[in-house]
C-alpha cells in the first residue's frame, strides 16, 4: 500500500469539498439532504430557546453555552464510539490549515450570542437576523471559493435572493 502525503491527503480533501458543494450533488437525489437542512433549521430556534432557559437557570450565557456544548461533546462523542469510525493519527490532523480549527470556536460565539438575543429581541427576529448574516457570509464564500470550496459566483438571481431576506427581516421587525 502507498504511503499517502501531505499533498495527496489535501487533494483528495478539497476535492471531496469541492464535489459535495457541486459536481456530485448532480444527479443525486437531493430531497434527503433538503429535508436534514429544514430540520436543522427547525431545531436552531429550539436550541436558542432551551439554552436561553438554561441561561437563567445557570446565572449567565457563557455558563449556559458551556453546559450546552459540554453536553453536546458528550453525545457526539458517544455517538462517534457507537459508530465505530476509526480515529486519524495525529499527525494527519495536524496537517490541515490552521483555520479548520476555528469551527468550535465559532460555535460557542454562536451560541452565546443565541443566548443573549432571543430573550431580548424575540426569536423571528433573532433568526431573521441570524439567516441574512449566514446568507451574506454564504455568498461571499461562494463567490470566493474560500474554504476550499467550489466557486458559485454572484449572479442577479442570488442578489435579488438575498435583498429579499433582508427585506424579509425587516418586515419581521416590525
Amino acid at each position: 500500500m502507498r504511503e499517502r502525503t501531505l499533498e495527496d491527503l489535501k487533494r483528495r480533501e478539497l476535492s471531496g469539498a469541492r464535489g459535495t458543494c457541486g459536481r456530485r450533488m448532480r444527479g443525486t437525489n437531493v430531497v434527503p439532504f433538503v429535508v436534514m437542512a429544514l430540520a436543522a433549521g427547525i431545531v436552531l430556534p429550539f436550541q436558542a430557546g432551551v439554552n436561553a432557559m438554561l441561561r437563567g437557570a445557570v446565572g449567565g450565557p457563557l455558563r449556559a453555552s458551556l453546559i450546552s456544548f459540554a453536553i453536546g461533546s458528550i453525545v457526539l462523542f458517544l455517538a462517534t464510539i457507537a459508530a465505530r469510525e476509526p480515529w486519524p493519527g495525529l499527525a494527519r490532523a495536524l496537517h490541515g490549515p490552521a483555520w479548520m480549527w476555528v469551527g468550535g470556536v465559532l460555535g460557542a460565539a454562536y451560541v452565546a450570542a443565541t443566548i443573549v438575543l432571543v430573550p431580548r429581541i424575540g426569536g423571528a427576529v433573532t433568526f431573521a437576523l441570524l439567516i441574512a448574516g449566514q446568507m451574506a457570509a454564504s455568498l461571499a464564500i461562494d463567490q470566493f471559493g474560500l474554504l476550499g470550496l467550489e466557486r458559485h459566483p454572484l449572479s442577479l438571481a442570488r442578489i435579488v435572493g438575498a435583498a429579499l431576506l433582508v427585506i424579509g427581516v425587516v418586515l419581521i421587525r416590525r
